[in-house]
């Protein structure tokens, strides 16, 4: 298993409420979610646009309409696609919702096995699916009994929750063999987990490769194969997020929150926010945040 102290930080599920909503805005909120992995499994149903993912080294395309789930510990990122908003509904949720901790026969054999990766799921479901239409409506009722957000609708989600690790079991949509793929994904776990935690600080590559016992080159090669661009893009896309989030949370001055995410050039990092928002700090906080406040 991976280090608990490196995974993402952000709760998601508590022993009241074992999930968390989000409406997930790219690049309206942030330019791209960073690489990442959390303990708990992910449900995405894209609403609108279309975005490039990388999930356990598979990158794949999908658009409005694809449903996503992802089992826990996967190394996963997505971005709109050029010239396109991306929007999706995701649910965060625990395995406890799925009856992980039983010692019945569906525990052991059907959900277990997909918290630790000897059954395999088939992460993206396109909407040309075979099976698509009732997968569709069961994902629907999932992410309507989140908003209703109750603890008899709790019951319901449970049902269905478990209602779509069955229909995607009886597609084939998850295979219980030995995952013989994203090697690279856990061999660069470690670089990845650094990057979340120390982005404000300066990284280079050879230090990065030096936590992966990779040779500098290779670890380049392998990088861009599992993120689909190269570790210091990865690290810019990270201190860029991070200051979208700054200038979205607080009312400290720009310049100070450049600094906090690791720019030590206020020019530099005007000249990027633009680059990749398409305005400047000021301009983004303007439009965001003012219209939120009233």
């Amino acid at each position: 298993m991976p280090d608990r102290t490196t995974e993402e930080k952000k709760q998601h599920s508590t022993a009241l409420v074992p999930y968390s909503y989000y409406e997930c805005r790219l690049p309206e909120a942030f330019i791209n979610v960073p690489m990442h992995w959390h303990s708990e499994f992910e449900l995405n149903s894209i609403a609108e646009g279309s975005g490039e993912f990388i999930c356990g080294g598979q990158k794949f395309t999908a658009g409005a309409g694809d449903i996503l789930l992802l089992p826990p510990n996967m190394l996963h990122t997505a971005y709109p696609c050029r010239d396109s908003e991306l929007i999706y509904h995701a649910l965060v949720f625990s395995a406890r919702m799925l009856g992980a901790e039983g010692q019945d026969r569906s525990s052991r054999e059907c959900i277990r096995p997909l918290m630790n990766g000897s059954a395999q799921i088939k992460v993206c479901i396109h909407s040309d699916a075979e099976e698509y239409l009732v997968l569709k409506q069961t994902v629907d009722r999932i992410f309507s009994c989140v908003h209703e957000n109750t603890a008899q609708t709790d019951l319901l989600l449970k049902s269905e929750l478990l209602r779509l690790i069955w229909l995607l079991a009886a597609d084939g949509d998850i295979v219980f063999q030995e995952d013989t793929t994203g090697g690279y994904s856990e061999l660069l776990r470690p670089a990845f987990e650094y990057m979340a935690q120390h982005y404000k600080e300066d990284i280079t590559v050879g230090q990065l490769a030096g936590l992966t016992h990779l040779s500098k080159s290779y670890f380049m090669r392998c990088f861009k194969k599992t993120a689909g661009v190269g570790a210091m893009e990865h690290l810019e896309q990270l201190r860029m997020n991070a200051a979208c989030e700054g200038l979205l949370s607080d009312n400290r001055q720009i310049a100070e929150i450049a600094f906090d995410c690791g720019y030590r050039n206020l020019s530099n990092f005007n000249r990027q926010f633009l680059k990749r928002v398409g305005c400047s700090p000021k301009e983004y906080r303007k439009k965001i945040i003012l219209p939120c406040r009233h």
